[in-house]
């Protein structure tokens, strides 16, 4: 950590005061939680984004789709509009958030909404009928008190100092992790041994048993074409030369990912949320065409296409081979088993109540 975020201490002292007293205070009730009568499913994170939240969400979305009436709920992160919004398929990501038109977008059956008041968001989608309610990014939203809250970690950062904004990356204490219900390790290396995983393990157990802890990998998919020139032909080995385009927070292990595969990757990073503007796309299309290699392709995320691809500017883009790389959430078969039955017993308990 360098010496200017050690400057930073003395604020996240105060900072970190500010959140103590803020969770006192919902903790010992003078501060109005509201719980609800129906399952609802918080996936959060204690440090600043790139846990991946949203592949979470997805996961759970496929899990429990075809047994319930399902809505994701989100703030709807650099959208312009305010309030409750139901997410449509015409929306952009100005209306209504990257991540929860993705969420849409991939999942057009289900009802997919954003509002800032999650308590608000939660009553509408249940006076509409949602049986199951999944909020993406709403751990810290102490407001509403979840059914089931399940927490995130990033493993490529949990050897890092845990100390809170703006020194830090958390924007909750380290402990606030007992408020939790499941406790998820990310982005888990099939490098990963036995020891680094008892060593973690250790570092978050609370009281041996008392949360579920389980590790998680990601897996990319095969790459798809998200513009007219992408003929879905393109292959990623030794012979191909990438234009990496992203603004999400954690890059690194897809770039990474990529590396490994295809002869050079030029990154162009930007940061979370980025809204893409004509320059950019400009910026973009210069890059693309100083790789002198013939056989170059552009890949983004899931999430950057809902920003990339927006007129007037995406015109930009005619004519570049841009594909998307899809990335999903994995367990290993008896930890996945452990995980979604968990899940599955809390739904059909809490919807058994009288």
């Amino acid at each position: 950590m360098g010496y200017l975020r050690l400057l930073l201490l003395p604020f996240s002292a105060i900072y970190g005061a500010a959140v103590w007293l803020r969770n006192c205070f919902y903790d010992w009730g003078w501060l109005k939680q509201t719980a609800f009568d129906i399952p609802v499913i918080v996936v959060g994170n204690l440090a600043v984004g790139g846990t991946g939240k949203s592949p979470m969400t997805e996961y759970l979305i496929r899990l429990l789709a075809p047994e319930y009436p399902v809505a994701t709920l989100s703030r709807g992160y650099g959208r312009a509009t305010r309030g409750f919004r139901e997410v449509q398929l015409t929306d952009t990501a100005a209306e209504s958030g990257d991540e929860p038109l993705q969420f849409k977008r991939k999942f057009p059956e289900i009802t997919v909404a954003v509002c800032e008041d999650r308590v608000t968001g939660v009553r509408r989608l249940q006076a509409l009928g949602h049986r199951v309610i999944l909020l993406d990014d709403a751990f810290q939203h102490r407001a509403l008190k979840p059914g089931l809250a399940i927490l995130l970690f990033d493993y490529n950062h949990m050897r890092a100092p845990k100390w809170l904004l703006p020194a830090g990356n958390y924007r909750d204490w380290f402990s606030a992790r007992r408020r939790a219900d499941i406790l998820i390790v990310t982005k888990t290396p099939d490098t990963a041994t036995a020891e680094n995983k008892a060593t973690i393990r250790k570092q978050l157990t609370v009281t041996p048993g008392e949360i579920p802890l389980w590790f998680a990998g990601i897996d990319y998919g095969n790459l798809l074409p998200a513009s007219p020139a992408a003929d879905g032909t393109a292959l990623l080995d030794a012979d191909t030369s990438v234009l990496l385009v992203t603004g999400i927070a954690n890059p690194e292990p897809l770039r990474r990912h990529l590396a490994v595969r295809v002869g050079e990757v030029v990154h162009l990073r930007y940061a979370d949320h980025h809204p893409y503007s004509s320059s950019d796309m400009q910026r973009i299309k210069n890059r693309y065409a100083a790789i002198p290699n013939s056989r170059k392709i552009i890949i983004t995320t899931e999430k950057d296409s809902q920003r990339l691809f927006v007129p007037p500017h995406a015109a930009v883009l005619d004519g570049l081979p841009v594909y998307v790389l899809p990335i999903r959430f994995t367990l290993e078969q008896q930890e996945a088993h452990a995980f979604q039955q968990r899940v599955l017993q809390y739904c059909a308990d809490t919807l058994r109540q009288p």
